[in-house]
């Protein structure tokens, strides 16, 4: 979307058009659209820019908000930790790279360990 907000419009489904991607009907890709075995996931720990506090990242993520951010809400449970999603990443508090790896393949993606 734009920066700016619209004041009016004549489009009779104005108010009906999905917050996210502006449009009627609302063409944001669906949980169910997604098919795990089909994507790879990278898992990377990373500690720079976050004064010194270790961090797990999964990247290179389909894009389907809903879907990640309910995963996100999973994984920061089965670690005991904080995180977030954002910027089509998920970030999970710590090192937890084998229990993420674990489970994201229990649910059927493909999942590599990047970086060292």
């Amino acid at each position: 979307m734009s920066d700016y907000e619209i004041v009016y419009s004549d489009d009779p489904n104005f108010k009906k058009r999905c917050k996210a991607c502006g449009k009627f009907p609302c063409a944001c890709p669906k949980a169910r659209d997604l098919r795990p075995q089909d994507h790879q996931l990278k898992i990377r720990r990373e500690v720079n820019g976050r004064g010194g506090k270790t961090v797990t990242v999964i990247f290179d993520l389909p894009v389907n908000d809903p879907y990640f951010s309910e995963l996100a809400k999973k994984l920061k449970s089965l670690c005991g930790t904080g995180g977030s999603f954002k910027e089509n990443k998920i970030e999970i508090q710590g090192d937890h790279r084998e229990k993420t790896k674990a489970y994201l393949e229990k649910l059927g993606f493909m999942v590599k360990l990047a970086g060292g």
